[in-house]
């Protein structure tokens, strides 16, 4: 392979398709982006260290819902292979990397994944070469965590520009290191991923120029910022926006079922307005990678410059709140009925995070679920998506899906997740008791409906 001399070169070669793409992390974010490249004629190198996907892969299957085998077989046609083998991502002219970014119990950053990724490329780093993190992560993270760990442990320094020497037109002999935050929205059918704009920040102008050329062969526009540290405080702030947001009319629901309002009522009305307002939905709790992590990033890191975040942690709090107050719905509704929550056969309807997904990421069904059995209730679940759950960094259910022709054998029908593969009313029928957190019941009239 010959190396790209200048970063004149290094453009010209992503513009004749010859650049060789390394993805990091081969889930929700990083193999849908993988797919893209290979979409557009890019050579694509898979890494992770899930043997398990790397050989689904490489032997034409798909893992995830939305991503049919045929996608996998058209990648390969463009020369996609995955490996665990951290070593082949030399030969790669850009590594991108979408590793998890998850919390510790106490609510502080778990960068392990970051750390253990780039202390293992390292060493495997050679001139020229893009690094980009796609992680959510705190402010600061690629100048203060990345590069240092690249230049102490890798045989590469990090660049940065020279202003007396225009680097486009000297040799190119060390790394471009950047930060551009993914956008991935599991189950979005409506908007095509190239039309998402990526934000870019490097290390230098350099590595911007280089990274946005690379993902504008993908993307319909790319929007650089002046740091990887503004880059890393966008990804936060779109969505502290939506935890703040969402946090604000999960209060009001309960608030409104208190004073007998219709909540749903009250938002369609305010949408209404043709300006200063956007409607945001309550339900029993938040999910994802992002949503429910991404403000303790951000006040974690704040503390450190003596600033603390009230505002954003309290959003955080009344979320979280929200699986105890379903519960407590829950408790309310059989008591109702002359029965106990200790003992109740209870079955929860979708444990996916969000409607039509395969994806449990800090869903908060698995925290209901745990909560129901804690409380001395007997608990089951369905959904279409997950024929049987086994363990996972934060939940160990081991149970298989429930057919749904058995929802009678239980006293509370619980739906926390409103799949479309759902018969609403069909389930209201055939329940003893239904709650709902999604307001999928309405229109629907039953006494044996709950909302919550």
């Amino acid at each position: 392979m010959t190396l790209p001399q200048t970063l004149e070169t290094w453009i010209a070669r992503v513009e004749r398709r010859e650049t060789h793409i390394a993805i990091i992390g081969l889930g929700y974010v990083g193999l849908p982006l993988a797919l893209l490249f290979a979409e557009a004629r890019f050579r694509v190198t898979g890494f992770d260290i899930d043997t398990t996907k790397v050989n689904a892969l490489n032997a034409g299957r798909s893992y995830i819902h939305r991503i049919e085998p045929a996608h996998i077989a058209a990648a390969q046609a463009a020369g996609f292979r995955a490996t665990s083998s951290i070593a082949d991502l030399r030969a790669c002219d850009a590594v991108l990397i979408c590793v998890p970014t998850p919390l510790h119990p106490d609510h502080t950053p778990d960068m392990s994944f970051v750390t253990g990724t780039i202390e293992a490329l390292a060493p495997h780093t050679r001139p020229g070469q893009l690094i980009v993190l796609e992680s959510t992560t705190w402010p600061g993270t690629t100048e203060e965590l990345i590069v240092p760990t690249l230049e102490r442990l890798g045989p590469t320094p990090v660049h940065r520009n020279n202003p007396s020497t225009p680097y486009s037109l000297v040799p190119i002999p060390s790394l471009l290191v950047a930060f551009s935050p993914e956008r991935e929205d599991p189950g979005n059918r409506t908007t095509p991923r190239r039309e998402i704009p990526k934000v870019i920040g490097g290390i230098s102008p350099d590595a911007s120029a280089a990274a946005a050329a690379l993902y504008g062969s993908i993307f319909d526009r790319t929007v650089i910022v002046s740091s990887t540290a503004a880059a890393e405080m966008t990804k936060l702030l779109e969505n502290i926006y939506r935890v703040v947001n969402i946090a604000l009319v999960n209060e009001l629901k309960q608030l409104c079922l208190a004073m007998g309002i219709d909540i749903w009522e009250v938002i369609a009305a305010a949408s209404t307005k043709p300006f200063g307002f956007q409607a945001f939905y309550p339900g029993p709790g938040i999910g994802g990678h992002c949503i429910p992590v991404d403000p303790f990033y951000l006040s974690w890191r704040a503390k450190q410059f003596d600033r603390p975040t009230r505002f954003i942690e309290l959003a955080g709090e009344v979320n979280e709140a929200m699986p105890a107050f379903v519960v407590a719905t829950v408790q309310r509704a059989l008591l109702d009925r002359g029965y106990s929550l200790r003992g109740a056969r209870i079955l929860i309807l979708g444990i996916a995070y969000k409607r039509d997904v395969d994806d449990l990421r800090e869903s908060p069904a698995l925290t209901i679920f745990d909560l129901l059995q804690h409380a001395g209730a007997e608990v089951a679940y369905n959904d279409p998506f997950f024929p049987e759950v086994g363990a996972g960094r934060k939940y160990a259910l081991k149970r298989h899906s429930t057919p749904l022709d058995r929802i009678a054998e239980f006293d509370c029908a619980l739906l926390v997740t409103d799949h479309s593969a759902y018969d609403i009313p069909a389930l209201v029928a055939a329940s003893k008791l239904f709650v709902d957190t999604r307001n999928a019941t309405h229109g629907l009239d039953s006494p044996n409906i709950v909302r919550c």
